[in-house]
């Protein structure tokens, strides 16, 4: 991949936009600069075309395996748009092969260019985000390194790509495409650059976040941290998904929730036939509209005012239908408003009330884990996952040792840094309220 280009560079089309001044300088503004940032707008060798035939895929995959070093990966959903998590666009850029853009529609199984990448380190920006979708297409990272966690673990305050770039790099990216429609066909040329552009400096960024976490100290905790990643396993199926609609813990009639429950069914079901997120096929505050008015036919449910637009009413029976569902149910069937039973502790506001010393024990792990946090510029929730540290305090184990609270976070999903670094403040913390 090319060096940075500096704002003399023909290579790579430029413009230079002054930044903010620093806030500190504020008295002396005249002996601080404006920091500027170069703004890329062009891919350093064009936007290619974009693959979609296997013919194509098999010339890519060859240079792809004839190319050096690591690669950079990106891929563009249309969350909010279609159903699920899918892939629409996959973006790859190595040293000696340049950009690759690959239509995974027409091209599902890409495991050919996972199989010429095979031990190859892919660079990834928020992996945890692209890897579950680009499974579905067989790519399968050997090695991963993510610049969003480095970002995280040398305590970034922004960890946004395009903010990362700027620190790290002084460049710019616009990000004006990022939440577009990535099922569209044919893609516009303007988002194809965009798209391009992601993969643009990657692998740079890399480089130089990887010598910054190694000066840090901090290098092993961010392979730690990507390996972790890479092998995450995928998340169990949420238990009662439908307690997600925004508003529904507003409601505490049993009845109410029912409509709610049927309703996001239905609108679930008619989503994953038509391949439409859910909420436009129906918004949550319509939802919660009809679970409120707990209409009793067409007429009393299109008089609702979230039911007023036209495409709500052409469905209007659907819904009724649904809500009528919910209407009937005997009492014994009727959705807990408490939610269904897990093993996680209840929320930290009531510890104080149900168990005192486990409120203590928290209070004290949170005020140490703050401390770590400044200390070492990491944020807390990369320091120990928030659900482990409750746990832990809220349930012991057996026998507070030193050992045993090691085995309780490992058990729990924590790397060996964290464990190296929050074992003893739990173990202290646990000590002092037992």
């Amino acid at each position: 991949m090319p060096s940075t280009p500096d704002t003399t560079s023909t290579s790579v089309p430029e413009e230079t936009v002054p930044g903010p001044p620093d806030p500190d300088d504020a008295t002396e503004q005249t002996e601080a600069p404006a920091l500027e940032i170069t703004l890329l707008t062009e891919p350093a060798d064009g936007v290619p075309d974009v693959l979609t035939t296997n013919a194509e895929l098999a010339r890519a995959v060859r240079q792809l395996s004839a190319g050096t070093g690591p690669v950079a990966v990106d891929a563009e959903r249309a969350s909010g748009y279609r159903y699920g998590q899918r892939t629409y666009l996959v973006q790859l850029r190595r040293e000696g092969t340049g950009t690759v853009l690959i239509d995974p529609v027409p091209l599902p199984d890409l495991s050919t260019v996972s199989d010429a990448l095979e031990g190859v380190e892919w660079i990834f920006h928020a992996a945890s985000q692209d890897l579950p979708g680009l499974a579905e297409q067989n790519l399968h990272a050997s090695r991963v390194f993510d610049t969003e966690l480095g970002a995280r673990l040398l305590g970034l305050d922004r960890v946004g790509l395009a903010a990362v770039v700027a620190e790290l790099l002084g460049l710019g990216l616009a990000k004006e495409h990022s939440a577009v429609d990535w099922s569209t066909r044919p893609l516009p040329d303007e988002w194809l650059r965009y798209a391009a552009l992601d993969v643009e400096v990657l692998i740079e960024l890399r480089n130089i976040m990887a010598a910054r976490l190694e000066a840090a100290g901090k290098l092993g905790w961010a392979e730690q941290e990507f390996e972790a990643v890479r092998t995450m396993a995928p998340p169990a199926p949420r238990v009662d998904p439908w307690r997600r609609v925004h508003g529904v813990h507003g409601l505490r009639d049993r009845r109410m929730l029912a409509v709610v429950r049927e309703l996001w069914i239905a609108r679930d079901r008619l989503g994953q036939s038509r391949d439409i997120a859910p909420g436009r096929v129906l918004p949550d505050r319509a939802i919660i509209a009809a679970a409120t008015a707990l209409p009793r036919s067409v007429g009393e449910l299109t008089r609702v005012h979230a039911f007023g637009g036209p495409a709500t009413r052409r469905r209007a029976a659907l819904w009724q239908r649904a809500i009528d569902i919910a209407l009937a149910l005997p009492e014994s069937e009727l959705p807990d408003t408490k939610g269904p039973r897990t093993d996680a502790p209840p929320p930290p506001k009531v510890w104080a009330d149900r168990d005192p010393d486990a409120a203590a024990r928290l209070a004290y792990a949170r005020a140490g884990m703050a401390r770590l946090s400044e200390a070492h510029s990491v944020p807390l929730e990369n320091l120990l996952q928030p659900d482990l540290l409750r746990r832990v305090c809220w349930r012991p184990p057996a026998e507070t040792t030193l050992a045993a609270v090691e085995e309780r976070l490992r058990e729990g999903g924590a790397r060996a840094w964290q464990v190296e670094l929050t074992a003893g403040l739990l173990f202290e913390a646990l000590g002092e309220h037992a």
